[in-house]
């Protein structure tokens, strides 16, 4: 597969199948993307795999916070912005509602949309999950090199015949995530990646938020922007 098949095959994938995922194939994902570029190549990605009694002890633990608001716990860093402002609001708004939409679900359905961010915490069904850290003291760039880290990640799971889902959902939850895994507190979760082998009779499956177009992003200088 070439890696353009591959970036327009990649889709955030929200049903799995129960099919088991072996550790070879985790494994040989992981080892494309480790050739990711860094800054000084100083490789700032911290990698937790989780399966099985693992894996289903995690879900359970987030799961009965994330089901309990005052439970809930703050962001270890800031994802989103704090104000909404257009273009970027009305994108948010049309990825939500194209979701929601495909599944049946209606606006002012409270309880259904609650139903559906509970299953970010089981992984979307994926057999397999991969929570990702950084050391606390490293600044933006190695934030930055972490993105192509995780890029390289959901190509090489394509390729490999896997889907993946990226989820930053699971950052709230950081103390309990680094308490089932042991991790020091001097490690910040980024996010977490679903990983699987997808559902094809899934009907979610089928969301692709609509992408901007070369040129309402682009703009050219010099010589080579002529057409």
């Amino acid at each position: 597969m070439n890696v353009d098949t591959a970036l327009r095959a990649r889709g955030s994938t929200r049903a799995f199948l129960p099919r088991p995922v072996p550790r070879d194939a985790v494994e040989a994902v992981l080892d494309v993307a480790r050739f990711a570029p860094s800054g000084s190549n100083i490789q700032p990605w911290r990698v937790h795999v989780v399966g099985g009694a693992a894996r289903d002890a995690i879900c359970r633990a987030v799961r009965d916070a994330a089901s309990h608001p005052p439970e809930r716990q703050s962001w270890p860093y800031q994802y989103y912005p704090t104000v909404w402002r257009e273009p970027y609001l009305a994108r948010r708004r049309a990825c939500g509602w194209g979701l929601y939409s495909l599944l049946g679900i209606a606006k002012g359905d409270r309880a259904a949309m609650a139903a559906q961010e509970l299953r970010n915490y089981d992984f979307f069904g994926a057999p397999v999950g991969l929570f990702f850290f950084i050391d606390s003291d490293l600044g933006p760039g190695s934030w930055l090199d972490y993105g192509m880290f995780l890029q390289s990640i959901m190509l090489a799971a394509v390729a490999h015949g896997l889907a993946t889902c990226p989820q930053a959902s699971w950052a709230p939850f950081h103390q309990i995530v680094r308490t089932q895994l042991s991790v020091p507190d001097a490690q910040v979760l980024i996010c977490g990646i679903a990983l699987g082998y997808p559902d094809p009779a899934a009907a979610v499956n089928r969301f692709r938020p609509e992408r901007l177009a070369v040129g309402e992003f682009t703009h050219w200088h010099g010589p080579e922007a002529r057409a």
